[in-house]
C-alpha cells in the first residue's frame, strides 16, 4: 500500500517557502500591471482580479502541494478544495480548473495519479466549476494542485482591505490542521485527524454563499501563513488592530495533547520569525504559540463584518451545517499593533 507522506518532508501548505524569505523576493520583484487589474501580487489578497467589464471580472488563482494524507483520492479532493478557496476568499465563483502535476513516475504507473485526478476531479464538479486541462512533469516528490479561474462583480469585490473598527470577526473552520496532520503521520489522535481531514476536503463554497447575505467589509481564507499570518494581512490592509479571543477560537479536537507532545510543524516556527507584529498575552499557555502560527491547509473564511450582523451571520452559518463557525474576535482602532491576542 502506497503511504504518500513517505516521499515528502512535509504536506499541505506546511511545504510554503516561509513568508520571512518570500517577503525579501518579492520586494525586489518589479510588479507587471494595467488599468484593468483590481488585485494582484503587490498586495496581500487571496487571487488576483482583472476587470473585464462594469460588472464582469476575473478571478484567477493557483495553488498546489506535497501530499498530507496518504490516500490518493483524499489527497486530491483536499489540494482541490485548497484552490478553489482562494476564489471564494474574494467573493468569486469558480469556473474553471486546470491540473497541476509533479510526480514520480512510478506512482504514476501504479494508478495513484489517476486517483489524485479523479478525487480532485469530484470536488471541482461539486464546486460547479469545469476541468479544462492541466500540466504535469516528472517530479522525486510528489505535489497536486490547480489553477482556478472564477468571476466576480468588480463592484463587490471581498478583499482583506476593508476591515473597520467596531466589526467582529467570524471564522467558518476549526484550526489545527499543520498540528493534526503531523499526528496523522503517526497514527495518533484518531478524532482530531478525522475532523482535521473532513475540514479540509470540505470546500468553502457554502460559507461563502451564505455570507454574501450579509455585508462583508473583510475577508481571507487562512491557510499556510496561519491565523495569526492571515490576521495580520488583513489588519495591516485595513489599518486597523485585530483584537483575537484564544479561547473563542474552535480547535479539532486533541490540537492541545499534540501540540504538547511536539507534533508541531516546521513551518510554524517559520511563520513565527516573519509574523511579528502580533503580541500575545503572557497569561496564554506557551502552547498557544504553536496553535496560533500552525500553517493552515484548506481553512476555512474569515470575515469582518458588522458587529450587528456578526450573530446572525454565525447562526446563518450553523444552518447550513458548518457548525463550528463562530466570533474568534473584534475590529479596533489602530492601537500601532497589527493583531493582540488574549484569553
Amino acid at each position: 500500500m502506497v503511504r504518500l507522506t513517505d516521499y515528502v518532508t512535509s504536506g499541505g501548505c506546511a511545504c510554503k517557502i516561509g513568508p520571512y524569505i518570500l517577503n525579501r523576493v518579492l520586494k525586489a520583484v518589479m510588479p507587471v500591471t494595467n488599468e484593468h487589474v483590481l488585485a494582484d501580487m503587490t498586495g496581500a489578497d487571496d487571487a488576483g482580479v482583472y476587470k473585464l467589464s462594469e460588472s464582469l471580472a476575473l478571478v484567477q488563482t493557483l495553488d498546489f502541494f506535497t501530499p498530507v494524507v496518504n490516500d490518493p483520492t483524499l489527497f486530491g479532493k483536499i489540494a482541490a478544495a485548497n484552490a478553489l478557496s482562494d476564489v471564494y476568499a474574494m467573493g468569486g465563483t469558480p469556473l474553471t480548473a486546470m491540473n497541476i502535476v509533479g510526480f514520480p513516475v512510478p506512482l504514476v504507473e501504479q494508478g495513484v495519479l489517476t486517483d489524485v485526478l479523479n478525487g480532485a476531479a469530484a470536488i471541482v464538479a461539486e464546486s460547479g466549476a469545469a476541468i479544462v486541462g492541466g500540466h504535469s512533469i516528472e517530479n522525486k516528490e510528489p505535489i497536486f494542485g490547480m489553477s482556478v479561474t472564477g468571476q466576480v462583480n468588480p463592484n463587490n469585490i471581498w478583499k482583506n482591505k476593508g476591515a473597520q473598527a467596531g466589526d467582529v470577526l467570524v471564522l467558518t473552520k476549526r484550526i489545527g490542521t499543520g498540528i493534526m496532520n503531523n499526528a496523522l503521520k503517526g497514527d495518533l489522535f484518531p478524532t482530531g485527524t478525522a475532523q482535521a481531514v473532513t475540514s479540509m476536503s470540505t470546500l468553502n463554497r457554502m460559507a461563502a454563499e451564505v455570507a454574501h447575505a450579509f455585508t462583508v467589509h473583510a475577508c481571507t481564507d487562512v491557510t499556510g501563513f496561519s491565523l495569526m499570518g492571515h490576521s495580520v494581512e488583513m489588519a495591516s490592509a485595513s489599518d486597523v488592530t485585530i483584537h483575537i479571543k484564544a479561547l473563542d477560537i474552535p480547535l479539532f479536537d486533541d490540537v492541545v495533547e499534540a501540540a504538547q507532545m511536539g507534533l508541531v510543524p516546521a513551518a510554524s516556527y517559520g511563520n513565527r520569525k516573519a509574523i511579528t507584529d502580533v503580541q500575545v498575552d503572557a497569561e496564554l499557555d506557551p502552547v498557544w504559540m504553536d496553535i496560533l502560527f500552525d500553517p493552515q491547509t484548506s481553512g476555512g473564511l474569515l470575515f469582518a463584518v458588522p458587529e450587528r450582523e456578526g450573530t446572525a451571520l454565525v447562526e446563518a452559518l450553523h444552518e447550513a451545517d458548518i457548525d463550528c463557525a463562530c466570533i474568534v474576535g473584534t475590529v479596533e482602532s489602530f492601537s500601532g499593533l497589527s493583531v493582540r491576542v488574549t484569553a
